[in-house]
């Protein structure tokens, strides 16, 4: 589906609204993941929506910032109340928000952006650097068959297979890597420094997947990490006649389309390209349909 022909997500559909923290706890090197009990939200994301997030006890700094759903909360009687979130803390928001604890509030608007659309795939390979993991449990989870997203819940055919390729600097950083497991996901890991898995790049790992591969049957690939490390998936998936989709991090300052600090370069029907908006046309785009 390329972005001429998948729908708009409209920024009204969101809730905006103050949140309370349940839990904040690390995963990783400066990797946390912080719970909030906020089922407005929960009842509507998707795997590959994401929401904003702001420190709701001042105004430096003053915007939000875009993090993904990593997993939907429910409760006893299934219903989902709460979110998930992962992050990395690194600049000054996210920084503060590691010393977040139970019972502080934050503004959240979402669900926001369009998620990764849910097709038909035997093998579905998920392709993450750095913190790009974080949309994936979810996606997992769906074509599993574990669990269903959504207001109305929609529905994903069941993969046979799902591989996560996840590639960090150094071991230390690996984030969530047990909540995959757990699902019984393939994990295949690559570091910089060789501290985990194997010593490269997780381009590598991508490869050593398509090269295994039933001739004429590629598996369906979904990626999201630096973009450097995209653009090599992109031009991989497309040698190798495998169909990506990419989940694009362009900085953003409102999520909801209005301020167009978040466009990417993107091929139109005719032939040539416009600009798009990464948290309303995006942020998942195919791969081939990206210009890096």
């Amino acid at each position: 589906m390329s972005p001429s022909d998948r729908p708009t997500f409209f920024a009204d559909r969101a809730w905006h609204g103050a949140v309370e923290v349940v839990e904040n706890a690390p995963l990783a090197r400066a990797t946390f993941r912080v719970r909030v009990h906020c089922p407005p939200i929960a009842r509507q994301i998707v795997p590959g929506q994401f929401v904003m997030l702001r420190l709701a006890d001042g105004d430096d700094p003053l915007l939000g910032r875009p993090l993904a759903l990593y997993d939907t909360v429910l409760d006893d009687g299934g219903a989902a109340v709460g979110l998930d979130i992962v992050y990395l803390a690194l600049g000054k928001a996210t920084s503060r928000l590691a010393g977040y604890l139970p019972g502080q509030r934050l503004e959240v608007w979402g669900p926001l952006g369009n998620g990764f659309p849910p097709r038909p795939v035997e093998h579905l390979v998920m392709v993450a650097g750095g913190i790009g993991q974080t949309p994936f449990v979810a996606l997992a989870q769906e074509y599993l068959g574990l669990k269903r997203y959504g207001d109305p819940q929609r529905a994903a055919e069941r993969a046979h297979r799902v591989t996560l390729c996840y590639g960090a600097r150094t071991a230390d950083f690996l984030a969530g890597v047990a909540d995959f497991t757990n699902l019984d996901v393939e994990v295949r890991i690559a570091t910089d420094d060789g501290s985990a898995g194997r010593h490269g790049l997780v381009t590598d790992l991508l490869r050593q997947v398509l090269d295994e591969a039933p001739a004429g049957r590629p598996p369906s690939v979904v990626c999201c990490g630096p973009e450097p490390m995209m653009e090599a998936v992109a031009r991989l998936t497309a040698e190798r006649g495998a169909p990506c989709q990419v989940s694009l991090e362009t900085p953003m300052a409102c999520g909801i389309g209005i301020c167009f600090s978040c466009v990417a370069r993107v091929r139109d029907a005719a032939g040539g390209w416009d600009y798009r908006r990464t948290c309303v046309e995006g942020p998942v785009f195919d791969a081939a349909d990206v210009l890096f």
